[in-house]
């Protein structure tokens, strides 16, 4: 039977299409700005008691950071829905913070092993797809990180075919013939605004372009930090990027010259990363670009295949560092805030390569000035996300603070060095009562 029969016979409405999930099951919605938006709603649309189908109860709806509405996370659908987060994003942070959602700890890079080993076993897969090439198969667009994995664990895969979703290469497509209910749709995907770069963020910016050599592979995410990142690197050569994800930072880098690829060791010639998102003008700069590759995070954000890309630099944030170097990146206090993510993971995976970087960067305050993000001790309750051990070097705009190989009372006076002026003091004081100083 040819593809395109199979295709047409499996084309549903969003209600009929998520008529498959029952009570008890395991949902994974699709992450970032792969977010299958009409299924989400024919999923809530499925909440409403139908004479034909039994009332739903108890599913389990586990996904990563998302860039739409999370309705399933209201207080009214407890003991309907249960969102399990494997990332913390703001639409379900309330959820998870008054005990209706859950937080699973997990890095990036053991997500898909969680799917395909069974620990957590996917009944439904719901996810956003481009159209079908002339040979029947679909690209997962601009989220393959955690949603390709999903979709191959899961039992019935229910597909978004948007006519506006890039086809990205790399490990990116699925076969029609893979697929249980297709919904068509045509719409935009959902775009993030991206991070303004101010003068702090420009001399946090300047001081780590200064650390990243010509033929360098980096790493990094999006926000203010990044993009200071980028705009500093306008006469560096050869640049190349193996990135979990990326934003509209690197077109720029790309039609200037910046990042060719040309001299990385692992993938060269290629931006290799896990999923994107941004402005539309990214989406339309991925579209069959051949220079962009994107693969399931478990390869991406596998330490070795980080390390064998020489010159790795990886750019990581941080909410607080304490005064021996721990990294709290995650939770505010006890308060879970984001997740693991891949900071570790690339924090790791740079250690480990010829001539690499691994580098924490973040604003030496917060609160509007008020609070230092390097502290004496972390919060109560903070978890360490990156331990002292892994850490290498921690940029703020005060500097760079070198931590590897050196002693607690060395790593307290670098980093008092790198925190703000008007807090050194009271780092100091603390310091000696710590006796590390």
């Amino acid at each position: 039977m040819n593809w395109d029969i199979t295709y047409r016979r499996k084309i549903t409405d969003a209600d009929t299409a998520t008529a498959c999930i029952k009570s008890g099951d395991r949902v994974y919605i699709g992450g970032g700005a792969g977010a299958p938006v009409e299924l989400i709603c024919g999923l809530m649309r499925r909440t409403m008691q139908s004479p034909d189908l039994p009332p739903l109860r108890n599913v389990e709806l586990v996904h990563i950071l998302t860039f739409v509405d999370a309705p399933y996370a209201a207080p009214e659908y407890e003991g309907i829905f249960r969102h399990n987060a494997l990332f913390i994003g703001p639409n379900v942070r309330d959820a998870v913070h008054q005990g209706r959602a859950d937080f699973t700890p997990v890095f990036l890079s053991d997500i898909p092993g969680l799917f395909l080993d069974g620990t957590l076993p996917i009944d439904v897969a719901l996810v956003s797809l481009s159209p079908p090439d002339e040979h029947g198969f679909c690209s997962f667009g601009v989220e393959v990180g955690t949603t390709r994995p999903a979709a191959e664990a899961a039992r019935i895969v229910v597909a978004q075919v948007n006519r506006q979703m890039p086809r990205t290469f790399g490990d990116s497509f699925i076969h029609v013939s893979h697929l249980h209910h297709i919904v068509e749709v045509d719409h935009p995907l959902p775009e993030v605004p991206q991070g303004g770069s101010s003068e702090l963020h420009v001399r946090v910016g300047q001081c780590i372009a200064e650390m990243i050599p010509d033929g360098a592979t980096l790493q990094m995410g999006i926000g203010s930090i990044p993009d200071a990142v980028l705009k500093n690197l306008g006469s560096h050569k050869d640049l190349g990027v193996h990135t979990e994800l990326f934003s509209d930072g690197v077109i720029d880098m790309v039609e200037a010259g910046v990042i060719t690829c040309a001299r990385k060791t692992f993938h060269p010639d290629k931006i290799i990363a896990g999923f994107l998102f941004g402005s539309q003008r990214l989406y339309e700069f991925v579209h069959n670009n051949p220079i962009i590759e994107l693969h399931p995070t478990h390869y991406v954000n596998d330490i070795f295949n980080i390390a064998r890309n020489e010159k790795m630099v990886a750019i990581n944030s941080a909410l607080e560092v304490d005064l021996t170097g721990q990294v709290c990146a995650d939770s505010i206090g006890s308060r879970f805030y984001s997740g693991v993510g891949g900071q570790v993971d690339f924090i790791r995976g740079a250690a480990r390569s010829k001539g690499g970087k691994p580098i924490v960067a973040f604003l030496s305050t917060a609160k509007d000035g008020t609070v230092s993000r390097i502290v004496p001790l972390l919060s109560q309750g903070a978890g360490v996300v990156t331990t002292r051990n892994d850490v290498h070097y921690v940029v703020t705009e005060y500097g760079v603070a070198s931590l590897h190989g050196k002693t607690v009372r060395q790593r307290a006076r670098e980093l008092i060095n790198i925190a703000h002026p008007k807090f050194r003091d009271e780092l100091i004081k603390a310091a000696h009562k710590l006796e590390y100083l």
